[in-house]
């Protein structure tokens, strides 16, 4: 979907107060910095308009094969109405109650059993309401396999769904509502911080308790959207899985450039493309606070997040100062950094520190594609020890493989080009489908293949397009 028709109804939400900030006391008794009313959009025409129209191209989009549609009780119903009336879908109607004369059914409407029916909603947190809509659904014979919301609280309403056999696709996220009104000036970054710190301390989907521990949710195959709901899955790695379903990418584009000009072209030009750009800050020559800035007002407007590969590998005390000072002040704008994990523990504590209150993440490097890397065997399998022993910063590994069978952790291979080899100084090189689809990875970095390009658009489609591709292709093997 387009980033800038995203950013406009988030604006127009907030503008009519169906987003706000605040305390309110939710229905479940708690105390919510942020509250969701979108049930005042039935009277604003125009935008209920926008809001169907990106409800069904979230669900067109996602390729959702359906034959019917049903809105939630009671805002996604005109919403519901909107879509099947545009698109002529016929449409059921669901009643909270049934009638107590008449039919008595809580189902209006034709129903042919056997049918595929999409189940629209406003507002996803736990998924109760978008399953009780589904039970009711099923006992009439029609089968539930997607649901479309506007609007995802990130609580672990799709976690929750996928369980059932649900997949959720969201046309907004919390994460990208509050990273578009900061940037307009809606809202301070303590308010953006108090709302991120409530989602991630208020989970509605957690692993059973068993004993004295928590067992880490184990997968066959999932996609990354299901991923991203699981309720192990850390915040910024269920942001990435998301905008990678949203943006169907995979590709991280390593900038590798000496100007800040440069850096901020290569941004501009292929964030559309991208989930995430890996930056090497101190290879520019030029860097300043601004450069910073209007990197992060990209990053905004076309949905990706920064990754600074500064491999952190000190003590707690120096890497801290090392990632939220000095020139740099890396933890005011990248949402990502990377570590070694030969300090030992100390370095994710120092890291962590930072790190953790602004809801960033960090990715151990467990493997590297240099050739002669010692990374390898015992050390690859200490770094997964370490990244499960400290998973509220941790989401992930710099990896040439998929080392960790828990689905959400998020794997990052470097060395990627169209064709395999070596650059003569060490570098090895693997393919977009070896890495993807052999290897079981999840996202390809992308360097020299793109840069070296006379066409770096053109490239990175290409690279995309395969990276895509290589996923499918996992996804229909396992399935």
């Amino acid at each position: 979907m387009d980033g800038a028709s995203l950013d406009s109804l988030i604006l127009e939400l907030h503008s009519i107060q169906a987003v706000k900030f605040g305390t309110f006391q939710l229905k479940s008794g708690l105390i919510s910095p942020i509250y969701f009313d979108l049930r005042i959009i039935v009277s604003y025409p125009a935008l209920m308009n926008q809001t169907a129209d990106l409800l069904h191209k979230c669900a067109a989009e996602a390729g959702v094969q359906f034959d019917c549609v049903c809105g939630v009780p009671y805002t996604a119903l005109p919403l519901a109405t909107i879509i099947c009336s545009t698109n002529k879908y016929p449409m059921l109607l669901r009643r909270k109650e049934a009638k107590d004369y008449g039919t008595k059914r809580l189902i209006e409407g034709t129903i042919h059993p056997g049918e595929r029916c999409l189940i629209l909603e406003d507002v996803v947190t736990s998924g109760s309401s978008v399953l009780e809509t589904a039970v009711v659904l099923e006992k009439e014979g029609l089968k539930i396999t997607d649901a479309v919301v506007l609007l995802d609280r990130e609580q672990g309403g799709s976690a929750k769904l996928a369980e059932n056999g649900i997949t959720l696709h969201s046309v907004i996220s919390v994460s990208r509502l509050l990273d578009v009104l900061l940037q307009a000036g809606r809202i301070d970054m303590a308010t953006s911080q108090n709302v991120e710190r409530f989602v991630r301390e208020n989970n509605t989907c957690r692993p059973k308790q068993n004993g004295s521990s928590v067992p880490k949710k184990r997968c066959k195959e999932l996609g990354y959207g299901s991923r991203a709901g699981l309720p192990d899955t850390h915040p910024l790695a269920a942001r990435l899985l998301k905008i990678m379903e949203e943006k169907k990418s995979n590709l991280c584009v390593s900038a590798d450039v000496t100007s800040s000009e440069e850096l901020l072209e290569l941004a501009l030009m292929l964030g559309p493309v991208i989930c995430v750009l890996k930056t090497h800050v101190d290879i520019l020559q030029d860097f300043t606070a601004d450069v910073a800035g209007k990197l992060k007002e990209l990053a905004i407007k076309h949905n990706f997040l920064i990754f600074e590969d500064r491999k952190f590998a000190d003590i707690g005390n120096t890497v801290k100062h090392q990632y939220e000072g000095g020139l740099y002040r890396i933890s005011s704008w990248a949402h990502i950094i990377n570590a070694h994990a030969l300090p030992g523990p100390g370095v994710l504590q120092g890291l962590g520190a930072v790190g953790k209150p602004l809801g960033h993440g960090c990715l151990l490097i467990a493997q590297m594609s240099s050739q002669g890397s010692l990374a390898t065997g015992d050390y690859t399998q200490a770094v997964v020890k370490m990244a499960e022993d400290h998973s509220d910063f941790v989401f992930g590994f710099i990896s040439g493989s998929k080392i960790s069978e828990n689905p959400g952790l998020v794997h990052m291979t470097p060395g990627v080009q169209m064709e395999t080899g070596g650059d003569g100084l060490g570098q090895q090189y693997s393919s977009p489908e070896e890495v993807i689809f052999s290897k079981g990875s999840d996202v390809i970095i992308v360097g020299r293949g793109i840069l070296a390009s006379s066409d770096r658009l053109r490239a990175a489609g290409e690279y995309r397009k395969a990276g895509w591709e290589a996923y499918l292709k996992r996804l229909s093997q396992a399935s």
